[in-house]
């Protein structure tokens, strides 16, 4: 994060945004399913109450900013929970190949630079039959609110630290090479549609 607004303003958008009800509860939907050696893309606090301990060997994870890691390791620590959580991108993981059971991104594929590219990153970091577990919002399917995301996207994007609203979800993690397993979508309640569409389940690898 290079200015002002982005160092000091958008972690704290993104802070109270990340942990409103109905995301919450749609992280629930994915996090508690994590096993083996997790890598968390975007890493932070909200996920850490969901991660069943019992199941998870490791729990490493990757974020750009700087504000956003110092909450998340505070949050390790006053839950008791060690993690190595670094900093990085999703486009480049510094990590080896064949590192992990699992990789989880939650809310976090709208704001990369490039998506493509960060899931191809998290198939090189899978081990053979890993598993992406995913939530995200994206491109919605109703053709209105579509049309809004695109006239609002420009804006949003300078104000919300790159978050795209019109990227699609399930069609580029299939493009990436996973294979979806019954992805669900819906409009989160009490959410403007232009904002409120995701997108969850798990990939793996295709054959």
């Amino acid at each position: 994060m290079s200015n002002w607004w982005d160092r000091n303003v958008v972690p704290r958008l993104i802070g109270c945004a990340c942990t409103q009800p109905a995301v919450m509860h749609d992280r629930a939907k994915v996090v508690p399913f994590a096993s083996g050696d997790v890598l968390e893309l975007g890493c932070g606090a909200p996920n850490l109450d969901y991660y069943n301990r019992n199941n998870v060997r490791s729990l490493s994870g990757i974020d750009p900013s700087a504000e956003l890691l110092a909450r998340a390791k505070l949050a390790l620590e006053s839950k008791g929970m060690t993690a190595n959580f670094i900093p990085g991108i999703a486009e480049a993981l510094p990590f080896a190949n064949n590192s992990f059971d699992c990789v989880v991104t939650t809310f976090t594929l709208c704001s990369v630079q490039d998506s493509h590219a960060a899931l191809s990153e998290a198939k090189r970091v899978l081990k053979p039959g890993g598993r992406l577990l995913f939530v995200e919002h994206g491109r919605a399917p109703d053709t209105d609110a579509a049309a809004w995301q695109r006239r609002l996207e420009p804006v949003w994007k300078r104000i919300a630290g790159g978050c795209h609203l019109t990227r699609p979800v399930t069609q580029a993690i299939s493009d990436a090479g996973f294979v979806c397993n019954a992805p669900q979508g819906h409009y989160m309640k009490r959410t403007p549609k232009w904002l409120g569409w995701v997108e969850w389940g798990e990939a793996r690898l295709a054959d």
